[in-house]
């Protein structure tokens, strides 16, 4: 448990400095990929693509539902693009630096690295005792405010420090292990899994916020899971049946009321009687790694480009984002009709808004503006292929609900913090 434990947690969560750069272990890993195997990544990548593809339609989705029909042609879009950028076919108009370069380079590549990659080390840090362990110090906090086991401040903090393909990947483990029910493992994954530090540091460079990282760093994360403790007790959470994956074995949480620490120490010693060997776990998650960055990237490539180019040649989204003027104008952001596109663009990308404001000059707007980036979650160009890869049950429509209520939601509550702090 100590042992590989601790690699677990090094690799996950322990920030330390490569070439200049500060992220976790796993980041500088897949920088390491990239640096020296750079001509090959590229096939790689195509090459989950097509497995991806292959195994949407090898399902014969016709047979399942209309979601695993339309996801099986979008994968098939998301192929075809993949292989006309790799092969240098593509259109000039695609090719654009914000359409499928960005795209394929800042999270199609990143995305089908990290998660196999980050499968292995999970491993580590699920197999051997650790979640339990955590689990029991951490239910006071967890249920009362999320309504979610101990454990899954695993996965919040794996989300926030490594990125929401990594906790999506954890959560989905944990669900189908019977770890958490449908609904639990909904609220974790709709609320928890947001986009990674390192990808906050981007976005707060974009809109000018580095003078002020520290306060956007942990307003947003304050925010964030402000407003998913208020998720959990609205639609559509609530309405998600509060039932274990079929066919797993449940394993509840059983609530603490004596020693903790002999409690948490009894849980983990539990696990590791059942652990299977290394070299099994290991292969066991790197598969699980594979299937799901195979699943999301051809999604990246289509659902994803789909949204870029929707924001970039149509009007789509100024009209979307009058549905937030009147929350815009309620908490006095200037601008409030740019402001309103600016959060309705988050749905598509959430590096988008960014962009819609990044030259304003107004701090309030471009830091609440940063802050929705992170606190809304739900994003078509990753965030939802990669939640409809997985088995937690959530539909599309849940996702679009629950992107608008967060989004209205951080709006309320982060302008009034930028008005007093900034």
């Amino acid at each position: 448990m100590f042992v590989y434990s601790a690699i677990g947690i090094f690799a996950f969560f322990v920030p330390i400095t490569y070439k200049g750069v500060n992220s976790i272990p796993l980041d500088h890993i897949v920088t390491l990929i990239k640096e020296h195997a750079g001509p090959v990544v590229p096939y790689i990548i195509l090459a989950l693509a097509l497995a991806g593809t292959v195994r949407s339609i090898a399902v014969r989705p016709w047979r399942i539902n209309v979601t695993a029909v339309l996801f099986a042609i979008a994968n098939t879009v998301g192929l075809i693009v993949s292989a006309l950028w790799v092969f240098g076919l593509l259109p000039s108009w695609l090719a654009a630096d914000d359409l499928v370069p960005f795209l394929w380079n800042k999270i199609a590549i990143p995305v089908g690295l990290i998660v196999p990659i980050g499968g292995l080390f999970l491993s580590l840090l699920l197999g051997y005792g650790l979640l339990e362990f955590v689990g029991v110090f951490m239910q006071p906090v967890m249920r009362p405010l999320w309504r979610t086991p101990g454990r899954s401040a695993i996965d919040a903090v794996a989300s926030f420090v490594g990125s929401y393909s990594l906790g999506l990947l954890i959560t989905d483990r944990v669900y189908r292990d019977g770890g958490y029910t449908a609904r639990e493992a909904a609220i974790i994954g709709a609320g928890f899994s947001t986009v990674s530090a390192a990808f906050m540091v981007i976005v707060a460079k974009a809109l000018g916020l580095m003078d002020h990282w520290l306060l956007y760093f942990f307003v947003s994360l304050v925010v964030t899971f402000a407003v998913s403790a208020l998720m959990v007790r609205l639609p559509p959470i609530t309405l998600i049946p509060d039932e274990y994956y079929p066919g797993s074995t449940p394993d509840p949480e059983k609530p603490v009321t004596g020693n903790r620490f002999a409690a948490a120490w009894a849980e983990s010693k539990k696990v590791l009687d059942q652990a299977p060997s290394l070299g099994r776990n290991l292969w066991t998650n790197l598969l699980d790694g594979l299937k799901m960055s195979a699943s999301i990237v051809p999604s990246i490539m289509s659902i994803g480009l789909a949204g870029l180019v929707l924001a970039k040649f149509t009007p789509v989204f100024t009209w979307l984002g009058y549905l937030f003027v009147p929350f815009a104008w309620l908490v006095r952001l200037p601008d409030p009709v740019l402001a309103g596109k600016a959060f309705a663009v988050s749905i598509a990308e959430m590096f988008l808004p960014s962009t819609v404001v990044a030259d304003h000059p107004s701090l309030e707007l471009r830091f609440v503006v940063g802050v929705v980036s992170v606190s809304a979650i739900i994003f078509f160009s990753a965030m939802v292929p990669a939640l409809l890869s997985t088995e937690i049950p959530l539909k599309i429509w849940h996702m679009v609900l629950i992107w608008f209520v967060r989004v209205v939601l951080t709006v309320v509550i982060a302008a009034p913090i930028a008005h007093v702090l900034l």
